[in-house]
């Protein structure tokens, strides 16, 4: 094979001139594939550059975490590699159990304890079971004067069964039919059982399984088949479709209050859907899905949202639509994010956003490089790994933002002064190369030091948009099972079922149960989303359950 060098000036110039033979989809598709070849060959000509980068930029893995990055397992790992043998292949002492191995004793489970208690099991039934030879008052079986009395505590026991996802009962109705006039009289339908096929625990459940755990209609239609149970994947559509548009006005409260927090996260994931329609003139090719929690939703502290859109826009794109709806009486948010261009929102003049960038994305470029720079990259790692046990402690104290902030301010803050002047020296003195890996990763902090630095200056400023971070795999989940959508609208529905799902399960919250009950009370969801929210739809039934049935 002839090697061919060619500039990606010059490749650009060979596509202007095919340009008039190729349609303007086919055009954008070969432009953007000729920038990417042009990106992967200087990334493949940087000596420093790993095969693990090269599988995340082309395969998508950047969602996923990393199992060795943490300091301890990434240090070892480079002293093990540096030292050409691996520890853990060493024999233990004999008759001496070993540090890592646990002893028979210590390894064997006690029966009946396992890891979750009864206590954990918040949705299971309870069943009251009353002893069958004694009660309250009786002599003791064992002693003549004693009595037997019940104890605060009953003994528990906590039996799990196994069940389809959907099940369905078939109701047959008795007809009876007059011998001389034909008329035909049917049984009443059971008290509670309405004409339609599907009820709303139904919808709630196929919705958890697609959008909240990235079971596609296609595998819960198989296993609901092998149970018994027909359950087509149009049918699944048409019922999550209809519930969705029920569940629209929940869905547009939760924007507005998400508007209000006092943190905002955001970041994005690719995203494919088959059909979607861009506007004449758009030259972006990118299809994705972006993730924005917000932290601190008045009036309570303790109060996260969590919003999905997909589509042509970037996150920053999405946050300057989500924060249009916030009031103008409050205070600038902080904004967590990582250092990309296209999560910060362009915002109208008078709204401001504090940035606060990600420490953890400029910790990974010492991550990336600790195999080819061991001692500098401990030293850097094992400082923000103290900065991160501050802010652990911060959460074991349960300090409010403004006495966290003061913390980090006396116990962070002099380990951060201490590394931005290493920073400093390794160019100053020439210990480091700008251009090597390690140079990078400096360069990298050094250029984003305010932002990464906004937990010592603003209170209740994140160190990391890891929470993000985690809302997003709820996507990447989906895309990795389901592959895409294939319309637009089912990408909205995709987004509001997220929403609500993701928002439940970060206040603690039976997302099933509220999906429920929306559904039972669409009119009054309509009427008043604010009362409807995961937080207080609890104290919202509890009248409509007391009140009498007409």
């Amino acid at each position: 094979m002839n090697r061919i060098d060619l500039e990606r000036e010059e490749l650009m110039g060979l596509l202007e001139r095919v340009r008039p033979a190729l349609s303007e989809a086919d055009y954008g598709k070969l432009k953007a594939a000729l920038e990417t070849l042009s990106y992967l060959t200087d990334l493949v000509s940087d000596k420093e550059t790993t095969i693990r980068q090269l599988r995340q930029l082309l395969l998508g893995f950047s969602h996923f975490p990393r199992t060795t990055e943490k300091t301890k397992d990434v240090l070892e790992k480079v002293a093990a590699d540096a030292e050409g043998a691996e520890t853990s292949e060493v024999a233990p002492s004999e008759g001496v159990p070993s540090e890592q191995e646990p002893t028979a004793e210590e390894s064997t489970p006690v029966a009946g304890h396992g890891r979750n208690g009864a206590a954990t099991y918040q949705a299971a039934k309870k069943v009251v079971v009353a002893h069958g030879e004694l009660k309250h008052g009786d002599p003791c079986p064992e002693c003549p004067k004693g009595k037997v009395y019940v104890q605060k505590e009953p003994a528990q026991l906590v039996r799990i069964v196994g069940q389809a996802p959907l099940e369905a009962t078939v109701y047959e109705l008795q007809r009876l039919r007059c011998h001389l006039c034909g008329q035909v009289f049917t049984a009443p339908s059971p008290e509670g059982i309405g004409p339609e096929k599907y009820d709303e625990t139904a919808v709630a459940m196929v919705a958890q399984l697609k959008y909240g755990s990235g079971v596609p209609f296609s595998r819960l239609e198989n296993l609901e088949k092998r149970m018994g149970i027909p359950l087509p994947v149009a049918t699944q559509w048409e019922v999550v479709a209809e519930a969705a548009e029920l569940l629209k006005p929940a869905g547009e409260e939760l924007l507005r209050q998400a508007a209000q927090g006092e943190v905002v996260h955001n970041d994005d994931t690719s995203m494919r859907v088959l059909k979607l329609e861009r506007p004449p003139g758009d030259e972006r090719t990118g299809v994705f899905t972006s993730g924005i929690v917000s932290v601190g939703v008045p009036p309570g502290p303790g109060r996260r949202t969590a919003m999905f859109f997909t589509g042509r826009q970037h996150a920053g794109e999405n946050l300057a639509d989500v924060l249009r709806h916030r009031a103008a009486e409050l205070a600038p948010p902080v904004h967590m994010c990582d250092a990309l261009s296209r999560n910060e929102p362009k915002l109208g003049p008078g709204v401001q956003l504090l940035l606060a960038n990600c420490l953890a994305h400029g910790r990974r470029q010492f991550v990336e490089v600790a195999g080819s720079f061991p001692e500098e990259c401990r030293y850097v790692l094992e400082t923000l790994g103290a900065v991160y046990a501050n802010d652990a402690e911060t959460r074991r104290l349960g300090l409010a933002p403004v006495e966290r902030l003061a913390y980090h301010q006396q116990h962070s803050g002099p380990r951060m002064d201490e590394l931005e002047q290493w920073f400093r020296q390794q160019f100053a003195e020439r210990k480091t190369e700008p251009n090597s890996g390690l140079g990078k990763a400096i360069t990298y902090f050094q250029r984003h030091w305010k932002g990464l630095t906004a937990f010592l200056r603003e209170p209740g400023a994140p160190l990391d948009n890891n929470l993000c971070e985690r809302a997003l795999k709820r996507a990447v989940l989906h895309r990795k099972n389901a592959l895409f959508y294939r319309t637009m609208h089912g990408a909205e529905v995709g987004d509001l079922f997220m929403s609500l799902i993701h928002t439940c399960e970060l206040n603690g919250v039976n997302s099933f149960d509220y999906l429920v009950e929306l559904q039972r009370h669409a009119a009054e969801l309509a009427a008043n989303p604010a009362a409807w929210m995961p937080w207080n739809y609890r104290e919202t039934l509890a009248p409509l359950a007391r009140a009498p049935t007409v």
